[in-house]
């Protein structure tokens, strides 16, 4: 067998395969499954989701992060769609572990804030409510920008041009992903 079809058997069958909103449920769906994956060969993680929360994604990241540390071969397959926190996930892996499967779409966008302010009592009291909000904004854009550019490292498209598209909520079809250098390879 050659090293394309020992890669193509490898991805696919998944041994950790992950489905719905990133959330606390899919995070300990992930430890369940990662408990029981084989501890010696490579990993190949495969995802389908519409998003979820990015904080759960970055520490599910820092899990394959700290794997990868201690020298354990991961590979991500995203399946159909990743969006949105998805990607953020799938930015914790190298560019040449990234791998998706024939028409999947990724999807990367800015995060977003639902927040309503309601200020009350002493003028002074009000200024550090407005100041802990504009810390959490300003916080969250510079996690986001750091995921940003683990998205982008590796591939031929630059930080300014993700940070441009991604109010918009960029839709990056499989074919375009290889084409601009975000995945490895299509399964």
């Amino acid at each position: 067998m050659d090293t394309d079809q020992q890669k193509q058997s490898i991805l696919s069958s998944p041994q950790l395969r992950l489905i719905g909103g990133v959330d606390e449920a899919m995070y300990a769906e992930f430890r369940n499954q990662l408990g029981a994956a084989p501890t010696e060969g490579p990993l190949v993680l495969a995802l389908t989701t519409l998003g979820g929360d990015p904080e759960v994604a970055r520490a599910m990241g820092d899990d394959i992060r700290l794997l990868r540390d201690a020298g354990r071969d991961i590979c991500f397959l995203g399946k159909a769609a990743v969006y949105s926190a998805g990607a953020t996930f799938m930015a914790s892996f190298p560019v040449d572990k990234r791998y998706l499967t024939s028409g999947t779409r990724l999807m990367v966008h800015e995060r977003q804030i639902a927040k309503t302010i309601n200020l009350s009592g002493p003028l002074k009291s009000c200024i550090a409510q407005l100041k802990a909000t504009l810390h959490e904004i300003e916080h969250s854009i510079a996690i986001e920008e750091e995921g940003f550019q683990s998205f982008v490292e590796g591939s031929s498209v630059d930080f300014e041009t993700l940070r441009e598209k991604a109010p918009d909520n960029w839709y990056i079809p499989a074919e375009e992903a290889l084409d601009k250098g975000l995945i490895a390879g299509i399964i």
